[in-house]
């Protein structure tokens, strides 16, 4: 008996040393198991936790939208760009007085630079903000003390008073009212009488509004075009101009009382002779001269002193191939020596008398140029398309000025005469020498 109770204690314990030591394994698998499970989850962890900064950084890292360079052009004729604005520019004016250049530009600001500044390394220019909107067009006043907006966003034409300081700056005061919206289309010029009795605004739904100062209308033209591409009031502030799809340019005359009050708008005549569309045109300084451009690929220049009352129609001068694309504009120089035509982003410069093409630049903006325009002493052509304004010297301006003065010299009769036309010449070609010598932009 008990040598079995022995036996059968031996079994027990033997058993219960098995199980303990199946449970102690059991144990130490689960626990390995656990460990394992932990360091993959901390492994895991550390990953992502590795992932997430990396990714963080890479967004934040992510390219952002970089500020457009500026396009960078150079030619020997190139006097000066002028680079102060952020957005691009829509609309270049000279006052009248020769002495400052306007520009404006969706960036929201009015620009008003020095001419006498244009040949300077350094180019300042006075800032009027344009508040809550952006002007596409801007024209100064006859007087060159005050300039008027076309407003993007509000649709109509605001009013700015130029106030000289001490220091010979200028502070800029908006009138206190805009002018009210007529225009249904999008508008393609504005402008201001040099006689300062009206304003004109003219839009591509072919409608023309004719404005007293302060924001009345006087008037109201339809041009009668399917869509209208330019419009401008002649420098000599009698005559208000439109061209669009037909292939003429019509003329309209804005005539008042001799007491200065408004009469009427009469059509006065036309320019006929393009095979399509007209792009573009200009006036001479006395609007004695015209010139246009269309989508025939020519440009022509009109003799306009005529008398329409008495139905004499315009004279055609001349017919010159050129290269044109949608939008070309169409400079003449105040002399109306020179023509300067823009196709995409180049510019080709003609002489006005002869026809003959003397100077071409390309790639003068990165956008198509946009405007085109000669300084009122012939010295410069300035063009934009972009956010620069590229102030060119007037080398063929010089050339035929001196090529008149020469032929005048020889029918010159009186000594007087032949002396200062001598000197003239003389300083004409001094000037061109200095301007083809000078080191290249």
């Amino acid at each position: 008996m008990e040598f079995g109770a022995i036996i059968a204690l031996t079994v027990l314990i033997g058993a219960l040393v098995i199980l303990v030591a199946v449970a102690i394994g059991r144990q130490k698998r689960e626990s390995s198991e656990q460990d394992e499970q932990k360091k993959d989850s901390d492994s895991s962890v550390e990953e992502n936790a590795v992932k997430a900064p990396a990714k963080k950084q890479k967004q934040q890292q992510r390219p952002r939208k970089e500020r457009q360079q500026q396009h960078t052009f150079s030619h020997q004729l190139l006097a000066s760009s002028l680079k102060s604005h952020n957005g691009n520019v829509t609309c270049l004016d000279f006052s009248s007085n020769g002495k400052y250049l306007a520009s404006c530009s969706d960036d929201r600001t009015v620009r008003i630079w020095s001419t006498k500044d244009f040949l300077d390394r350094d180019h300042k220019c006075l800032r009027a903000n344009v508040e809550f909107d952006h002007a596409t067009r801007v024209r100064f006043s006859p007087d060159s003390r005050a300039f008027i907006t076309w407003l993007a966003s509000g649709e109509t034409i605001r009013i700015y008073k130029m106030i000289k300081k001490d220091d010979g700056t200028f502070t800029f005061k908006a009138a206190p009212e805009d002018f009210p919206q007529k225009h249904k289309g999008m508008v393609l010029n504005i402008g201001i009488a040099e006689t300062g009795k009206f304003i004109m605004s003219a839009s591509i739904d072919t409608t023309i509004v004719i404005w007293d100062l302060k924001g009345e209308v006087l008037a109201t033209i339809n041009t009668n075009q399917m869509t209208s591409s330019h419009a401008a009031i002649s420098p000599c502030g009698r005559f208000v101009a439109a061209c669009g799809f037909t292939p003429d340019v019509k003329v309209w005359e804005v005539c008042f009382t001799k007491s200065g009050e408004f009469k009427e708008v009469v059509r006065a005549f036309d320019l006929k002779g393009h095979s399509a569309g007209v792009y573009s045109f200009d006036f001479s300084n006395d609007s004695r001269r015209m010139v246009t451009v269309s989508k025939d690929g020519t440009w022509k220049l009109w003799d306009t002193d005529v008398e329409y009352k008495k139905k004499q129609d315009p004279y055609l001068l001349r017919t010159v191939p050129c290269q044109v694309s949608e939008g070309s504009r169409i400079a003449l120089s105040q002399d109306g020596r020179v023509v300067a035509v823009s196709s995409g982003c180049d510019i080709a410069m003609y002489n006005a008398v002869t026809g003959e093409l003397e100077e071409e630049f390309h790639g003068v903006h990165s956008e198509e140029i946009t405007d085109l325009k000669f300084d009122i002493n012939n010295r410069f052509l300035v063009s934009t398309g972009d956010r620069a304004i590229r102030v060119f010297h007037n080398v063929i301006g010089y050339r035929a000025a001196i090529q008149d003065m020469q032929t005048m010299l020889k029918k010159a009769s009186n000594d007087g005469v032949r002396q200062r036309l001598q000197q003239q010449i003389s300083e004409a070609q001094n000037a061109l020498e200095t301007v083809l010598n000078a080191p290249k932009n």
